[in-house]
């Protein structure tokens, strides 16, 4: 049988599942009551396959280095590592185009490709298995094999695939796909047995996918394969990146693979399975993960209640108290808090959307954020000024860099600092500091073997994190026209 490389798919902003899923900390990076993130258990399973001993992984450049450090505390296995990285979202039929790519390239066009979204909760490992296997051998046949879920109840949040000609006793043909229902529509579903949850999984060889993006969408697959000839690449380490052009990948049309290849294709085959699954796509299906207590309630964080029944409250920093509630979900947060109907957790989306409309903060960020070098974490901001608790890990670095508009003073409260300020490289201590006025290029690096920890005090007519020029960067960061020599 022809080899397996699993693909994750890492995109996508979460919006359901504000305040936790941001633009710049998205869904996949969500650690469930266990403490493992979405993305951590979808490497877990994919890597648990027979014969797999490479990943491959489409993602934002933007959240790289969060995604590695999330494979790095699992890859017992030491699969090899592939990134293919976007500069910005153009919808999965561009992601999924460029896996098959990169895949019929490097590995083969008989290889199987097995398209995994990195957001979803399969908690039956060996049922997963079982449909890959079958997966598989529809792929060698021809086709591109879908994974539908048994459905367990009316459920409207799901797409559903209609089940056509039986193919054998463990796959049907695809009759067609069906968007996400009303309650009534979604009743007949299940009581009919015709249609599956849409788990948006699929497998097939690569070039049985490239055969079907040229058939039906074209210009996506041109499109990617000039952006990909153009892109650079570095591998080492077990690992290959390939970053994408960005103002070629700009090119690409927006469009889902669902909509280009899979509606219109004849050559869809589904996989029914029971998986113990879920796309993790709203508060109330995130509540479903914990148990309830003799009120119904479930709570994450220290909460005093009376007379509340039903509720969701995640709280893990802040002492809640409730009187008289019942059926709501309660997200709380350092810089936002979020109290809805449990009934209409799916509208959350329309809080994220408008705040991105305002440009407001909150949407994109949390008031602490990650960068590959560690984090920040905004303690408190006002007209001028804006203060930082900065954590660096063990040799990491930020960037040689400069800003106009803004003063900056360094305290060390824990660890060492090698700093560079104007033309002066130095040491610092813990409780030793320096100050570095606007306009001069200045660099922090941590040379020890702990966390350098550090107050940083803004101050100025401008702190928006844009007011910086990159000169040198260790993550890559300051394109080419930029650095200096």
């Amino acid at each position: 049988m022809s080899i397996l490389v699993p693909c994750i798919i890492a995109g996508g902003a979460g919006t359901r599942l504000w305040p936790v899923s941001r633009e710049a900390m998205p869904k996949p990076f969500m650690r469930l009551p266990d403490g493992e993130s979405l993305l951590q258990k979808t490497f877990v399973r994919a890597v648990s396959l027979p014969n797999v001993d490479r990943i491959l992984t489409v993602t934002n450049r933007d959240v790289y280095f969060r995604t590695v450090d999330d494979y790095r505390q699992l890859n017992k296995t030491s699969a090899k590592l592939d990134f293919i990285l976007e500069p910005f979202g153009r919808n999965t039929a561009a992601a999924v185009a460029a896996a098959a790519l990169h895949v019929a390239k490097l590995y083969g066009e008989d290889a199987h490709l097995l398209i995994l979204p990195a957001d979803h909760l399969i908690t039956d490992s060996a049922a997963f298995a079982a449909a890959v296997a079958v997966a598989q051998a529809l792929a060698d046949e021809g086709w591109i094999a879908t994974f539908g879920v048994i459905p367990t109840k009316a459920e409207t949040g799901f797409g559903y695939i209609e089940k056509g000609q039986m193919l054998n006793t463990a796959a049907y043909r695809v009759e067609r796909f069906v968007e996400k229902p009303n309650a009534e529509t979604a009743q007949d579903y299940l009581d009919g047995g015709l249609h599956l949850w849409n788990a948006g999984m699929f497998c097939m060889r690569a070039d049985t996918m490239l055969h079907e993006l040229q058939e039906h969408a074209p210009q996506v697959l041109a499109c990617v394969g000039t952006c990909l000839e153009q892109s650079t690449s570095k591998e080492g380490n077990h690992e290959l990146q390939l970053e994408l052009d960005s103002e070629l990948f700009a090119l690409t049309p927006d469009i889902s693979i669902d909509y280009a290849v899979m509606e219109p294709s004849q050559k869809v085959a589904v996989v029914p399975c029971e998986l113990g699954w879920s796309d993790i796509g709203s508060w109330q299906a995130m509540r479903e993960l914990s148990p309830s207590d003799v009120n119904g309630n479930q709570c994450n964080g220290q909460t005093i209640l009376r007379d509340v029944t039903n509720c969701y409250i995640d709280s893990p920093r802040r002492l809640v108290g409730g009187i008289g509630l019942d059926d709501l979900i309660i997200i709380d947060t350092p810089d936002a808090l979020l109290i809805a109907d449990a009934k209409r957790s799916q509208d959350v989306r329309y809080i994220a959307k408008e705040l991105k409309r305002q440009g407001h903060d909150a949407y994109r960020l949390h008031r602490t954020v990650t960068r590959p070098w560690g984090t920040y974490t905004i303690l408190e901001e006002g007209k001028r000024f804006k203060i930082k608790r900065i954590v660096v890990r063990p040799e990491g670095s930020l960037s040689l860099q400069m800003h106009h508009h803004r003063s900056e003073h360094w305290i060390v409260v824990s660890g060492m600092a090698l700093v560079t300020n104007g033309e002066s490289e130095f040491l610092l201590d813990t409780n030793e500091s320096t100050f570095i006025k606007p306009g001069r290029t200045h660099r922090l690096v941590n040379p020890g073997v702990i966390d350098l920890v550090m107050i940083e005090v803004q101050s100025g007519e401008y702190l928006g994190e844009d007011d910086i020029v990159r000169f040198t960067d260790i993550y890559g960061r300051v394109p080419a026209q930029t650095a200096k020599p």
